[in-house]
């Protein structure tokens, strides 16, 4: 009887990781990846079984367990690298991590907010990337470095058509402008809608290496999004992007 209850239990634990790890990779190349080498996988396993099974070999399957299977899950860890990283990014901006991050600062959500709006109404593209845990440091390298009060006027000025910065992204950190300009790597996401531009597809990339809350705003058509976690969340008015700022960064 407690043989079965832990052969239960180890499936229902198998079955819960590659669940979670296929959930977390929908949508990118390698969710299609890991399905065909799992598929690939357990049919070349079964046949060895058998082949071993039939023939008397005993060797076989002892080669197989100590050395092919360890060189083969070192091999899985180099190529979804980028996945994995993805996975335990997730895992760290679960609810329950998210409640030991404590951030401060209204007067920065006023002022983003505020500076937001603005741009949204004259139809000025901007992407700004709010830092949370997960530091920015090699994309605030690649910009131009400020150091500044977060201030409406400055963002404005910044995002200008005519600022030779307007094209790049700001960076805020422990509520301060800290670079401008920057570039952030754009999502490989092939689930992402094609009239999304180059900007919201660095917002989206971010969050997909990152932790940090980015907000875009279309020169196209002024409107707003919010990324978060690899997802983006489109047509945000004033009072849910407040609310999203409070609830995700502060």
């Amino acid at each position: 009887m407690m043989d079965t209850i832990k052969t239960i239990i180890e499936i229902g634990i198998i079955f819960f990781f590659f669940y979670y790890l296929l959930l977390s990779l929908k949508g990118t190349r390698g969710a299609g990846i890991l399905k065909g080498v799992i598929f690939l996988s357990v049919i070349s396993f079964l046949l060895v079984a058998i082949v071993a099974e039939w023939l008397g070999l005993k060797h076989i399957p002892f080669v197989i367990k100590e050395w092919v299977l360890p060189i083969f899950v070192l091999v899985l860890l180099v190529v979804f690298q980028p996945e994995l990283r993805r996975l335990l990014l997730n895992l760290g901006q679960s609810r329950l991590f998210n409640l030991l991050s404590i951030h401060t600062g209204s007067q920065l959500t006023d002022e983003v907010v505020e500076a937001v709006m603005g741009l949204s109404g004259k139809k000025h593209g901007a992407l700004i990337a709010l830092e949370k845990e997960i530091g920015l440091k090699p994309y605030i390298e690649g910009g131009i470095k400020l150091d500044s009060a977060v201030r409406k006027e400055l963002l404005e000025t910044i995002f200008y058509p005519g600022s030779p910065l307007h094209d790049g992204a700001v960076v805020i950190k422990d509520e301060r402008i800290i670079a401008a300009g920057c570039l952030f790597p754009l999502t490989d996401n092939p689930d992402i809608p094609k009239p999304y531009g180059t900007r919201h597809r660095a917002a989206i990339g971010l969050t997909e290496e990152s932790d940090a809350l980015t907000i875009v705003v279309s020169e196209e058509t002024g409107k707003i999004s919010v990324c978060l976690h690899g997802q983006i969340h489109s047509d945000i008015d004033k009072n849910k992007l407040i609310q999203i700022i409070n609830e995700n960064y502060k």
